[in-house]
């Protein structure tokens, strides 16, 4: 199953936290790094004080569930001692599934497509980089999409 990962990170070298992320995810069983995308530079979502975000897209191809991958992507996230203390605050790394095949899931753990996705520059451009001409279940077309939001603020590194 292909599935996309974003990655994020704006605490203690965010570039070696995506890096590390994308090591980690390609050395668990049943997950192969098959796609990154180039790093792009955000402002916090909330407009709040704290460092802008490194931002990038991983596709992978993996025989885990859509939930076992979420628990995979919170393993990495804790061994790179994420802290959750407030809703968009700042972070060493952060992943999400973002898609997971042409799958919608919505439970209680995850909802795929990821249902902020459309509103996010730093999730859509990196994931056109890496996939241009891709078809989001429920979503549409990733260009359309894109061409929907303001992605003037995002920095491609």
């Amino acid at each position: 199953m292909l599935a996309y990962i974003g990655l994020g990170s704006n605490l203690n070298d965010p570039k070696q936290q995506i890096k590390d992320a994308v090591i980690a995810l390609n050395q668990t069983n049943d997950i192969k790094v098959v796609g990154l995308s180039s790093l792009y530079q955000s402002k916090p979502i909330d407009g709040s004080e704290q460092p802008d975000y490194i931002n990038a897209m991983c596709k992978i191809d993996t025989h885990l569930t859509a939930l076992e991958l979420l628990y995979v992507c919170q393993n990495i996230e804790d061994k790179q001692h994420r802290v959750r203390e407030k809703k968009w605050g700042a972070r060493t790394i952060d992943l999400d599934v973002i898609l997971y095949g042409v799958q919608v899931i919505a439970s209680k753990q995850l909802v795929i497509p990821h249902p902020q996705m459309m509103n996010r520059a730093f999730v859509l451009v990196p994931l056109a980089e890496i996939e241009p001409d891709l078809k989001i279940p429920v979503l549409g077309d990733i260009q359309e999409l894109i061409n929907k939001i303001n992605i003037l603020e995002l920095i491609k590194l």
